[in-house]
């Protein structure tokens, strides 16, 4: 029996795909198949899942694919861009794009159009309205995203909140809170999320959630999302949280229109900042593939059979790689993951360029810069003829004349 695709020489024996789905895994598999492909020596992962990024409409948007065929992520949950007015335009990023989208619809109706404040008017925060949305659209949504944090809810506390909670009970899904800075008091939010909610921003060094409510939360099965984003994440407030024992349960990105040209950048280099703190290799990427597929009852995240054919292909680079949290602290990781090969439903996905910043992202010289030689690296690229004449082949020969 024929397969479509097959990986040979991975750690984990040979890997088949048929009809977008994994056929067989294991030592020796026949090799026939319409492309055979050696990873020899390479990390065969499944394909990434990004619990926490912004690809549907509004303020934060970033389109996926240019970002996904070269990182290894297949699978973005994209965490409240969309709410009850505004689903629709996720709905058709969800449908064009090569990646998967499964999505957190936002408490408030308006979802993520501007920067911040979408839950200082309660009229916003409908649950009922909400609970329809998810209901009318269960292949979409998979939880509800509130962000609460002083900006964002105003004199509103943690209101937005339990009308997020109430909407998520109703529909049996969870709940990712977003925390920031106070009030309300990261305690106070903690305190009412419950078994299989997440709190995104894990490590914020804004929140910085150490005291007791955060081991108390997740000792109850609140699950821990590093959720870096822009502001989300310091490496001295996840040191101190692994001191203590705790650990992030999903690395997520939050990448955004903001945080994709730093610091964040993409979720392999987010992966490295777990890496630089003594966080196992094992262990990272369990907290990218399985974890997040179990948190949202998502396909993917295994390489067993009947899984879908994501598939990510890294190589492994033993060399000392910089990386920088949202307050600029650096550490060290000792590997780099660099992405050779994305994989969705057994279908390699093309290289494609990402577009430029947007008007409204404050962006350092530096970077201005970076994107411009970043621009000009791409047209010399792409200016320079393929081949020379020894890489050329005669397509139309020319025929002999026949003689008289």
């Amino acid at each position: 029996m024929s397969y479509d695709l097959l990986l040979t020489g991975a750690e984990q024996g040979d890997v088949a795909v048929r009809d977008g789905l994994i056929a067989a895994v294991g030592p020796g598999l026949p090799r026939d198949a319409r492309q055979v492909v050696d990873v020899s020596g390479r990390l065969v992962a499944p394909g990434l899942i990004d619990l926490h990024t912004h690809v549907g409409p509004g303020y934060w948007s970033i389109d996926p694919d240019p970002i996904a065929w070269f990182s290894g992520v297949t699978t973005w949950v994209d965490a409240g861009s969309a709410g009850a007015y505004t689903w629709g335009g996720l709905r058709r990023v969800a449908t064009e794009s090569a990646v998967r989208v499964p999505a957190l619809l936002n408490i408030s109706a308006v979802g993520l159009a501007g920067r911040t404040g979408e839950n200082r008017d309660l009229a916003n925060c409908d649950t009922a309205l909400a609970i329809d949305t998810i209901q009318a659209n269960r292949d979409l949504f998979h939880g509800i995203k509130v962000r609460i944090d002083a900006e964002v809810v105003g004199v509103n506390g943690v209101e937005p909140l339990r009308r997020g909670l109430a909407a998520a009970e109703a529909c049996k899904v969870p709940v990712m809170v977003h925390i920031g800075a106070a009030p309300p008091a990261v305690d106070e939010v903690l305190d009412l999320l419950r078994p299989g909610d997440i709190v995104t921003h894990c490590a914020s060094g804004i929140a910085s959630p150490l005291g007791p409510a955060v081991r108390s939360a997740a000792e109850r099965g609140v699950l821990l999302d590093l959720g870096h984003g822009s502001g989300g994440f310091a490496f001295d407030v996840l040191e101190a949280q692994l001191d203590a024992g705790l650990r992030p349960h999903t690395v997520s990105t939050d990448l955004h229109a903001r945080s994709v040209f730093g610091p964040v950048f993409d979720l392999p280099t987010t992966m490295a900042k777990l890496l630089a703190v003594g966080v196992p290799l094992a262990d990272v990427l369990t907290a990218v593939t399985k974890n997040p597929a179990d948190a949202l009852g998502l396909p993917g995240g295994t390489l067993t059979v009947g899984a879908p054919a994501d598939l990510a292909i890294f190589e492994v680079r033993a060399e000392q790689f910089s990386v920088t949290d949202a307050h600029r602290q650096t550490r060290t990781s000792p590997i780099r993951l660099v992405n050779e090969a994305t994989y969705v439903g057994g279908r390699l996905l093309s290289p494609r360029l990402p577009a430029p910043p947007a008007p409204w992202v404050p962006l350092t010289r530096a970077q201005h810069a970076a994107l411009t030689r970043r621009e000009r690296h791409i047209r010399d690229l792409l200016a320079t003829p393929l081949v020379d004449v020894d890489g050329l082949a005669e397509q139309f020969p020319r025929t002999k004349p026949r003689s008289s």
